[in-house]
């Protein structure tokens, strides 16, 4: 193995089996771009890597019941996508409102949105959705509330006059998200930002 392969393995390591998807932009700071991506095919053909996507690649967890190599984590998969791309992405609202617990149904595609381009990813030999969405929206990214307001623009307008919404946010958001919501709230629609108020209205003052 060539000194760039072993730094880029090591650090690849560090991160643990299964916990890391990276990209060639990763390691440029241990060599050129032509030589990271030469490494890594290297490492690839060596069964160091795993390929999981165009210019992405992970270091698998081995599945204790299977004996074999465990499904690339999506989500760190995405992180990586966005890196790659230096776009913003996260979770759309189904996704988001299925996690909080506030509706059952699950997404029938694996959807991000973004602020890219609307498009496909191959990852895994799954297709992944990346949809285009506005600022207003993708003002949201990073923020610990983001899955909070992306489930309430998917339940849509009636969610503020269902008080089981309200109530099962209160109950479940620590105050940390709470106040986070209420510092971003001018963000979302007036009808959401109520349902903020009414989960966090111990907050609002203090902010």
């Amino acid at each position: 193995m060539t000194g760039i392969a072993d730094k880029i393995i090591r650090r690849v390591r560090a991160k643990g089996r299964g916990k890391w998807v990276c990209t060639p932009k990763d390691f440029l700071d241990i060599g050129s771009r032509a030589a990271v991506d030469q490494a890594l095919s290297r490492l690839v053909k060596s069964g160091d890597l795993r390929r999981v996507g165009h210019g992405l690649y992970d270091l698998p967890r081995i599945s204790g019941v299977l004996k074999r190599p465990a499904p690339v984590n999506i989500d760190s998969a995405v992180a990586a996508v966005a890196r790659r791309d230096s776009v913003r992405i996260m979770n759309d609202g189904i996704a988001s409102a299925n996690q909080l617990g506030l509706t059952n149904a699950v997404p029938a595609k694996t959807t991000y949105v973004t602020d890219g381009a609307t498009r496909n990813v191959k990852i895994g030999g799954r297709t992944i959705r990346l949809r285009h969405a506005g600022p207003n929206v993708m003002s949201w990214a990073g923020k610990m509330s983001a899955p909070v307001a992306q489930a309430l623009r998917w339940l849509g307008p009636q969610a503020a006059t269902d008080d089981r919404v309200t109530m099962m946010l209160k109950q479940k958001l620590p105050d940390n998200v709470k106040k986070d919501l209420i510092r971003n709230s001018a963000h979302l629609p007036g009808w959401a930002a109520s349902i903020v108020h009414d989960v966090a209205d111990q907050h609002a003052e203090a902010l």
